[in-house]
């Protein structure tokens, strides 16, 4: 129980911590202009702080070393022979944030190259393989088991690359990216401390923590009287960095833990990670049969289809939400009965036949 209680207080002092931080935050940015001004592609109709993200890393990189350090001055930490590579795995997820932090913020303030991003994103990803962590088990997945790492470790690398720019993608419309990483967050946090990985479970709660101010502030501030502001890319970057980082260490398979092919590790990182992710897969592709640039802005992410739809944005981003939810939970239950291929496959085409639905709603709508 005293694990409980530290990973709460952990949660608890990063809800404070971004509660006090980012009014500061709207401050410095009504003073300096440091504004998301609008245009045609874009949903809101009045600038609006970009900054908010600069919150999210101090704020986790401060609880989670604190209170880790209070669990192993208290005896709760990890056993000696794992200890050496828990700190190993952080201090390198630390090391990729740094440089994602740096590049976001360049880019929030001034504008960075997406070649320059890139880079730092691959760079960043690098480190996870340099901990020892990254996709060695598919857990039954289309017949695959154990993955060699000469595929492994590019295949993380591209995972983390994927994972990052989708979040940061899907960054459209009030609280969508938060949420979709909250929904997110909260699963994977549940699944660490059912299987008693206690720091990888602060840190999704701790992330989860701070997210929880930056929402209210996101989604429910007006923008007319100041109480409103974004993440920025410093926040997107951030989040789908941890995300990535949860989905690897979630689902990398080690000789005697509990995980096993009924749990499907990869399976359940992709169904609470699915919109985002094949939204990001679907307008990629849309852009490659049209001849456009793939990383070129345009409005056929998901949520911009709800907008044609005739939805508010707060409507958007509640039935996203609870689509995201859906499939996540029918994941989680259809893994106890069925084939874990099967359900991917369901997912797929669920998702498919959605998006299907969309368009042909949008044509109706307007014709």
């Amino acid at each position: 129980m005293e694990n409980l209680y530290i990973l709460i207080a952990a949660f608890v002092t990063a809800v404070t911590l971004g509660r006090m931080i980012i009014p500061n935050i709207l401050i410095i940015s009504l003073r300096k202009r440091l504004f998301d001004v609008p245009d045609e592609r874009k949903v809101h109709k009045r600038p609006v702080p970009r900054l908010g993200g600069v919150s999210f890393f101090p704020v986790i990189l401060f609880a989670l070393c604190m209170f880790s350090a209070l669990r192993l001055l208290m005896g709760h930490g990890p056993d000696e022979s794992k200890a050496a590579q828990l700190v190993c795995e952080l201090l390198f997820l630390v090391s990729g944030l740094t440089l994602l932090y740096i590049i976001g913020i360049a880019d929030d303030l001034v504008g960075v190259r997406y070649r320059r991003k890139f880079l730092v994103q691959v760079v960043s990803a690098a480190m996870f393989p340099l901990s020892g962590i990254y996709i060695n088990n598919f857990y039954g997945l289309f017949g695959v088991f154990m993955v060699p790492a000469e595929v492994g470790i590019p295949l993380t690398m591209l995972l983390v690359v994927f994972i990052t720019n989708a979040i940061n993608l899907i960054d459209g419309i009030d609280g969508l990216a938060s949420g979709l990483s909250m929904v997110a967050l909260v699963v994977f946090g549940v699944m660490f401390v059912h299987y008693q990985m206690w720091s990888y479970g602060m840190l999704a709660f701790v992330t989860v923590g701070v997210i929880i101010p930056f929402f209210s502030y996101n989604v429910f501030g007006s923008a007319s009287m100041g109480r409103k502001v974004f993440m920025g890319d410093t926040g997107s970057l951030t989040l789908g960095f941890i995300l990535s980082f949860c989905v690897i260490r979630y689902c990398m398979y080690e000789p005697g833990m509990l995980l096993t092919v009924k749990s499907s590790p990869v399976l359940v990182s992709f169904s609470v990670l699915m919109v985002p992710c094949l939204d990001v897969i679907r307008v990629v592709l849309r852009r490659a049969r049209n001849r456009k640039p793939l990383f070129m802005p345009d409005r056929s992410h998901i949520h911009h289809k709800f907008l044609a739809m005739g939805f508010s944005p707060r409507k958007a981003l509640v039935t996203i939400l609870l689509m995201s939810a859906c499939f996540g939970v029918f994941t989680l239950v259809g893994i106890r009965y069925l084939n874990n291929t099967f359900v991917f496959v369901v997912d797929v085409v669920v998702w498919t036949l959605l998006n299907l639905w969309f368009n042909r709603v949008i044509r109706m709508k307007n014709n």
